[in-house]
């Protein structure tokens, strides 16, 4: 069987630092997963790993087959923690800059949320409040064609109605082929839409398993599980 994502005892370190070790995942088209974890427990390296933003010190990992690189690049649709965009831009200009970056970037699909939103070409990003940048860069993201969507952080530090916003969008604009990777902290806001979920701890995978496996296995929402693992 052929897999989005698949790593072979995938390590890295910082110096002594462990921040993986040994990650071994198989991860199939058209789910929803959960990334979780506490602080430090080596999500965004695993993240960059799979962007091509960073080499594993040993092990490998392949998306759709290939290696991460300028392949893999075309096909994954990334949503940092932190923005990358200019300040000054306009709404128009980021249209156009993804318009010219990415050949599966549809316009119409993103002009017609940024409508939704009463969003307009012209604004500017720097006179927009926390949560609608974070709406805006979300819409620049899901408005590409991508097979597999790795959203970091996407509804830290905003307000729950632009939360519930932003994963009826995530909902609402990846195909049945494409993967959803999200890592977050605010689970209890986002279990109802996923599929699977990867509890990660000191660089290490704790748990992998399907959500509807965990509520009749467990007995227990994602969000009770992972205080009990935890100990939150």
């Amino acid at each position: 069987m052929s897999y989005l994502i698949e790593s072979n005892h995938l390590c890295k370190k910082f110096g002594n630092k462990q921040a993986l070790a040994d990650i071994n995942l198989r991860i199939e088209r058209g789910r929803i997963i959960g990334l979780l974890g506490p602080n430090g427990s080596g999500k965004s390296t695993l993240i960059k790993i799979i962007n091509g933003l960073m080499m594993p010190t040993e092990g490998e990992v392949f998306i759709d087959e290939k290696k991460p690189g300028v392949e893999t690049k075309k096909i994954i649709s990334y949503l940092p923690e932190r923005t990358y965009l200019n300040e000054w831009m306009k709404v128009k200009e980021l249209l156009d800059y993804f318009e010219d970056f990415y050949e599966d970037f549809r316009r119409e699909r993103a002009i017609t949320m940024l409508e939704n939103l009463n969003i307009g070409l012209d604004d500017k990003l720097k006179t927009m409040s926390k949560g609608t940048k974070e709406k805006v860069q979300l819409i620049l993201v899901m408005s590409r064609d991508a097979d597999l969507y790795i959203l970091d952080e996407p509804i830290g530090g905003v307000d729950p109605a632009a939360r519930d916003y932003i994963l009826r969008t995530i909902i609402g604009n990846y195909n049945e082929n494409a993967t959803v990777l999200l890592s977050t902290h605010l689970i209890s806001d986002i279990e109802n839409i996923l599929d699977e979920v990867i509890f990660l701890q000191y660089g290490q995978i704790r748990f992998h398993a399907s959500v509807d496996e965990i509520r009749m296995k467990e007995g227990k929402s994602v969000d009770q599980l992972f205080r009990e693992v935890y100990r939150c």
